[in-house]
């Protein structure tokens, strides 16, 4: 009678379980960002100012009555910087043989400086004192990402403005234009509050969501129709009627802010709905 042999199992390589442990439980390292890298590309700096000089020269270099450093934080010191047409840094103290020194000159409010000047450009956009103050590098993708916002903005603000009911675009239109829209009509009103919130979009959100602007207005029309009084100084209110005392206002506060931040209280509430009888 013939036996079957007993098939012998593969034996394990004790070198390759060694192996797949170590991959297994090696740590994984981390992936460190790359650093941003500068750009070689032509750029164009503008002046900040309101009003464009024809010419406009940017010191180029340090002197004891207008210095020119820059703060270099790895070493904790304040490097000179001058701009040198033959020189590749911007740093004198690493700039060797004799320096070209050289202008920087806006023309019409603008500098346009090639991709071949790399130390101008540089301390222009990395080291000048007065980037962001004096002048700026022109981005465009970041400006069309502020004008973009800015449309946004004024966007949702024509959008609010055009279903605002009248009694909450007076109260807007009264932070803006003061006294005057008691005697404005609903066209007139309606009208004024889409040209605001059109030159004027973030103010005319920022009013829209404030809370305190409809109490403040309430405060403003029951003064104007002789509801209450507020006194000479401004320092408290009254009911016309009788002359009591409802408020004191505190020290250095806009009456009629102070005011609507009392309607907000227990007391205030009360005396708000009677104000309100009175006007309805």
């Amino acid at each position: 009678m013939a036996t079957k042999k007993a098939t012998a199992k593969p034996a394990v390589k004790q070198t390759e379980t060694i192996e797949n442990i170590a991959v297994a439980t090696a740590p994984v390292k981390e992936v460190q960002p790359k650093k941003p890298t500068w750009e070689i590309k032509d750029r164009t700096y503008i002046l900040k100012s309101d009003t464009t000089p024809l010419r406009y020269i940017l010191q180029a270099r340090n002197s004891r009555r207008s210095p020119l450093l820059w703060f270099d934080e790895k070493t904790a010191e304040q490097k000179e910087i001058r701009y040198a047409t033959n020189q590749n840094s911007v740093f004198v103290q690493e700039q060797k043989g004799e320096s070209i020194l050289g202008s920087i000159i806006f023309e019409d409010g603008s500098l346009f400086v090639p991709k071949e000047k790399q130390n101008l450009q540089k301390l222009l956009s990395l080291y000048h004192p007065a980037l962001d103050r004096k002048y700026t590098e022109f981005k465009p993708a970041v400006l069309a990402e502020e004008e973009l916002d800015s449309l946004e903005s004024e966007l949702d603000a024509m959008i609010a403005a055009k279903d605002m009911d009248v009694d909450q675009a007076e109260a807007i239109l009264r932070v803006e234009l003061g006294s005057g829209v008691s005697n404005m009509s609903s066209k007139e009103l309606k009208r004024d509050l889409l040209l605001f919130a059109k030159n004027k979009p973030y103010l005319f959100l920022e009013l829209a969501n404030d809370e305190n602007v409809p109490l403040r207005n309430f405060a403003i029309k029951a003064t104007e129709e002789g509801i209450i009084s507020l006194s000479q100084d401004q320092r408290y209110f009254t009911w016309a009627a009788n002359g009591k005392k409802l408020m004191t206002v505190p020290f250095d506060e806009n009456p009629y802010s102070a005011m609507a931040a009392f309607f907000k209280t227990d007391e205030g509430v009360e005396i708000y709905r009677s104000i309100e009888k009175k006007t309805a």
